[in-house]
């Protein structure tokens, strides 16, 4: 359907790629992965002929039909939501136009032309029928809703709503469209968890090809059936999703070290033959024979996985009261209209890490901003404990760098004394802007470095309360792994809002879900909770298919944690001749077991609570503690068990 050859492409003496091969047929979905700055979407932007590329080629089938989806929208909108949406359909809405044409022709045509007009008319009408011209309406808003559009809001102009909005607009005209590749590029970024489930369904079932770039690796791994990686100015296809992924680009590296080892006890052999008998006349033919091979020899690289060098700073913080946010029997709302959220009640305590999750429109930012007192509850009580220092990332705070400056401009600008005695140089190299980094123009910056600038100017102040706001949107996976690590690390209280459920399900102990205005509290990351439709793919089910019926998710998400850890670890391991643990072995086990640390607490103060005679004179409360220890106890050995196998790994 679309294939690409020898493909090169640089920018002055910047080589981005070369020689990349690979084909897009019917109903392949191949995710294109690489650090910030490696090409991905400049690659994209080939493909559907928005640049030129040095050499290769770019050839699709005749009449091949593709869609784009770029991470930035530059349209502009003049109508309502569903009349921008139904223009995905400009070629059935054309032929509505025509037969309506054809029906006034009919009723003065005689004769002859009457019969053509008539015959011209039952084609037209039967190829509006077979596009499904009568139901085109219907699919429209049976779209928007999908990515979380309300009845409502398709009636409204689209140039009024937020650019998070219009892009899922643009996304439900795309997929109206029915093209036969679509070629998005970070389709999840402005969508929550529900729509990124809905539309790995519509990916699932999309009769075409697809071709994309995502930083979600459920995402990835319920939609791909290929994994491109563009790194080291080349590209390396694999066959799986994410998970796969990772396995087999240790195999290729594991393959790759025992062939570059193998070629150099050849080369010092061969080395060792010419010095010893580079002067003997009876062994001269052997000599030169060895030379001319050495001279030829092709040296055998072995691909390095990159890592981002980078560490996000957090200086260390106040301690706060036990209580940070205290939400009591709120109800919040706008300009004294209904409430958007009722009888809220939240109790979040220092040092927690929660994830605020459900779907776009149930009253999350609703919650959030009545927590940073942008908004007063018109009933009840939102508190912020004593001595609480709130930091807070929103998506918006990217679009509100200023392009025209330098990156250290801006962030003097934005931060000015704020940073303290801190030299501000050395908190940017923190954030990966490091040497002439520092110089370059924000408007030359790609997404993911923006996003990590704006991170810097809320993160380098030393608080308590980090409230963060999709801060994975234009992220790299390897920029998201570096931010988890931090989170993971970070001292304080987080609430994390993220459509990302792999980086939830690290960072977070407990989820608060907003759904139907309410607003529900979990003990656990419980993955029917993160995972409402339950049609998500979980990061390794692709790898486990050999079993008939599949084995558990959470055995899948084990498997694969314990697959990337080791994935990222064995290189060193290998070279390392006394079996030094490695870097990331020790980040996981440390990680497993300040959760295990926090279980272990959880668990003893729910039986100090029990240990309270008051507690049995209400059977209700009796029975919500004895559940709660319940479940509590059941997570603390769960993650006692997920340390013992860590820990085995670790040291095997």
């Amino acid at each position: 359907m679309l294939s690409v050859a020898g493909l090169s492409k640089s920018f002055g003496s910047r080589v981005l790629f070369r020689d990349v091969t690979f084909r897009l047929s019917n109903t392949r979905r191949i995710a294109l992965v690489g650090g910030n700055g490696a090409g991905k979407t400049t690659m994209l932007e080939i493909i559907v002929g928005l640049q030129e590329y040095d050499s290769g080629s770019v050839s699709k089938q005749k009449d091949c039909r593709v869609g784009y989806l770029p991470q930035e929208i530059l349209d502009e909108w003049n109508g309502s939501v569903l009349e921008e949406v139904l223009q995905g359909a400009a070629h059935i809405l054309d032929l509505e136009v025509r037969l309506r044409e054809l029906e006034g022709q009919m009723g003065t045509a005689l004769g002859a032309e009457h019969d053509e007009v008539m015959e011209i008319y039952g084609q037209l009408q039967s190829q509006f029928e077979q596009l499904g011209g009568y139901l085109i309406e219907a699919e429209a808003r049976r779209i928007l809703g999908g990515l979380g559009f309300s009845a409502g809001d398709m009636d409204r102009p689209l140039a009024e709503m937020s650019g998070g909005w219009q892009m899922r607009a643009s996304l439900a005209r795309l997929l109206l469209q029915k093209p036969d590749v679509l070629v998005l590029d970070e389709p999840t970024n402005h969508l929550d968890v529900d729509s990124v489930q809905w539309l790995e369904g519509q990916l699932q079932a999309f009769p075409g090809a697809v071709l994309f770039v995502s930083h979600d690796r459920d995402f990835i791994d319920a939609v791909a059936d290929r994994v491109i990686e563009l790194a080291r100015r080349e590209a390396v296809e694999y066959v799986g999703g994410f998970a796969e992924f990772v396995v087999l680009r240790e195999e290729r590296i594991r393959m790759a070290e025992a062939a570059a080892a193998n070629q150099a006890r050849k080369i010092a052999h061969a080395e060792q033959l010419i010095e010893r008998f580079r002067y003997k006349a009876t062994k001269a033919r052997q000599v030169q024979s060895r030379i001319k091979t050495l001279a030829k020899l092709e040296t055998i690289e072995v691909p390095q996985v990159e890592e981002l060098k980078l560490k996000f700073g957090f200086p260390e913080p106040r301690r706060s009261s036990r209580v940070v946010i205290e939400i009591e029997d709120a109800s919040i709302g706008y300009d004294n209209g209904a409430p958007v959220v009722t009888e809220a009640n939240l109790v979040v305590e220092r040092g927690q890490k929660l994830a605020l999750i459900g779907p776009n429109g149930a009253g999350k930012s609703t919650v959030l901003k009545a927590i940073l007192g942008q908004l007063k509850p018109q009933k009840g009580t939102v508190k912020i404990g004593a001595n609480v220092d709130i930091a807070y990332f929103a998506q918006h705070q990217v679009d509100a760098l200023d392009l025209s400056k330098t990156v250290e401009h801006e962030f003097r600008h934005k931060v000015g004394a704020g940073a303290g005695n801190r030299n501000l140089r050395t908190i940017l190299g923190s954030f990966g802007f490091s040497g002439d980094a520092v110089d370059r123009r924000v408007g030359d910056l790609s997404g993911g470095e923006r996003t990590r600038l704006a991170l810097a100017e809320v993160m380098c102040n030393p608080v308590n309360l980090l409230i963060l706001d999709e801060p994975t949107n234009h992220l790299d996976i390897q920029s998201c792994d570096v931010l988890e690590d931090a989170l993971v690390a970070y001292p304080g209280t987080i609430l994390l809002v993220s459509h990302d459920r792999y980086l939830v399900r690290n960072i977070a102990e407990a989820l608060v879900e907003v759904r139907e205005g309410k607003v529900t509290q979990h003990l656990d990351v419980e993955e029917r909770v993160l995972n409402p439709s339950g049609s998500s793919v979980s990061s390794s089910s692709k790898a486990n298919k050999v079993a008939a019926s599949g084995p558990k998710k959470s055995d899948q998400r084990k498997a694969t944690k314990r697959a990337e850890a080791n994935a990222r670890s064995r290189s060193s391991k290998g070279r390392s001749s006394k079996g030094r643990s490695s870097k990331e072995g020790q980040k996981l086990l440390a990680r497993l077991e300040r959760q295990v640390t926090r279980a272990d607490e959880v668990v003893a103060g729910l039986q100090a609570q029990l240990a309270d005679p008051a507690v049995y004179e209400d059977k209700t409360a009796m029975r919500d503690l004895l559940e709660a220890l319940d479940k509590a106890t059941r997570r603390a050995a769960n993650l006692l068990a997920e340390w013992e196998s860590a820990a085995e790994n670790h040291l095997a």
